[in-house]
């Protein structure tokens, strides 16, 4: 019985030593915000330009942006693990010769998102949080359930000014379409094609969509008003110009598939619960 009192408490012990050493790079804000979220920020050495959520991401070591990472910066940091998205996939090579580890995570669609949180919780020791984390997010998902049906809802990506030259919007293959279906409504925009496609005006009332929602996550950053955007979908001939049903959601998590979904869905929710 000593013995094996011995081993759990040297279990513990090494776990522990193993969390205060590990050093973390987070090579997208998603990625950062979930393991602040998991209590585990102060594992972070080192993030990107556009981790800014929570405060004390900014300022951590900086080691580039989305598509610009400087392998000699995240040398510098000398982290035990990298953890990116997809678009980094080469970097994990190259950091392979420096004995570094990496974890490649995916947050395209929402059980991708779901996956990575319980992922990333089982690489910080911290599953009973990544559990929560996806309990409150299923909740919000099933809020917004019934509470409007088979409306076609059109997500627009970003602030524009005018919609003559093209918005990007939300495709078949993102999380966003995985939560308008599972409200029980569908994507106006219909394909099969990968990627975020680009609609011109023409496009864009093709969809045919009963609620336009403008994820505008840097309005006030460009120097622009709700009124700037809303502008050009007043008086085009889509019903849900009609019906007044064009929505802005200007949160800085608008967008962002970390745990802060659940923001996203409380908007989402009330727009529904608004829309005539």
């Amino acid at each position: 019985m000593l013995i094996k009192n011995k081993s759990i408490i040297l279990t513990i012990i090494l776990t522990i030593y193993i969390e205060a050493n590990q050093r973390i790079v987070a090579l997208s804000p998603a990625i950062n915000e979930i393991i602040y979220a998991l209590d585990r920020g102060d594992m972070i050495v080192a993030n990107t330009e556009y981790c800014n959520y929570p405060l004390a991401s900014k300022n951590k070591y900086k080691v580039g942006g989305y598509f610009s990472v400087s392998m000699e910066r995240i040398l510098k940091a000398k982290p035990s693990l990298v953890i990116m998205q997809k678009n980094n996939q080469k970097l994990a090579t190259r950091l392979e010769r420096f004995n570094i580890k990496s974890k490649i995570i995916r947050i395209n669609r929402l059980r991708d998102i779901k996956d990575t949180i319980l992922t990333i919780g089982d690489l910080l020791n911290n599953n009973i949080k990544a559990n929560s984390i996806i309990n409150s997010i299923n909740k919000k998902l099933k809020e917004t359930q019934n509470i409007i049906q088979n409306k076609k809802i059109l997500i627009v990506i970003g602030e524009y000014t005018t919609i003559l030259k093209g918005v990007f919007v939300v495709g078949n293959n993102l999380y966003l379409d995985d939560i308008i279906k599972q409200s029980g409504n569908q994507n106006a925009f219909k394909s099969s094609r990968v990627g975020q496609p680009i609609l011109n005006l023409e496009n864009i009332l093709a969809t045919k969509a009963d609620i336009v929602i403008i994820l505008a996550p840097y309005l006030y950053q460009n120097s622009m008003t709700k009124d700037d955007i809303l502008t050009p979908w007043q008086n085009i001939p889509l019903p849900a110009s009609k019906n007044k049903n064009i929505f802005i959601i200007d949160k800085d998590y608008a967008g962002v598939s970390s745990d802060r979904l659940v923001l996203f869905l409380e908007d989402f929710k009330n727009i529904l619960k608004e829309s005539n």
